[in-house]
């Protein structure tokens, strides 16, 4: 009797954790150990530490490098970061297709602060480290801030620094 109700119980947990939990994606070499670089953008990503590191992965692999600026502290930053590490589809596409750096402090190059220093905004560079001008968010004011609503206009962006990397190279 009582291993039949543990039996029923063990069962109802495995169903409710497996529809409970959103799906997330893996990566085809397994689930990543935590890097303390993500700060919580995706654990399984790999991420460039400094910006120089990125640009030379970028380079040296030939994939386009999307650099992500924010702040612990900034509700817009925590509210995209939240909705940014749970997509699936945007966290696949990084981890196959592009190189990957956020950071929370500014810095000198004014090829990245084309319109302002604000966060959270999104850069994309291509290989030849050129910084596109053309891949904008839906902000005129703001041209590369994205908020959480914007993950299908983040993704199409993606795959436009993808299709201008194979056009361009």
């Amino acid at each position: 009797m009582i291993r039949g109700v543990l039996s029923v119980l063990l069962l109802l947990g495995a169903v409710w954790s497996t529809f409970a939990t959103p799906k997330q994606y893996i990566p085809k070499d397994g689930k990543r150990v935590p890097e303390t670089l993500s700060r919580g953008w995706g654990d399984q990503l790999k991420w460039a530490q400094t910006y120089e590191e990125a640009l030379y992965w970028s380079r040296s692999s030939n994939k386009p490098l999307m650099v992500l600026f924010h702040l612990e502290k900034c509700k817009h930053s925590q509210a995209l970061k939240k909705k940014f590490a749970n997509t699936y589809d945007i966290q696949k596409t990084l981890d196959e297709d592009f190189i990957v750096l956020n950071l929370m402090y500014e810095t000198t190059d004014k090829h990245l602060t084309p319109d302002g220093s604000y966060v959270p905004r999104i850069i994309f560079v291509d290989p030849s480290m050129t910084v596109r001008a053309d891949i904008v968010g839906r902000y005129s004011n703001r041209m590369y801030a994205y908020e959480e609503q914007d993950m299908q206009l983040l993704k199409a962006n993606m795959e436009k620094a993808k299709k201008l990397l194979k056009q361009e190279l």
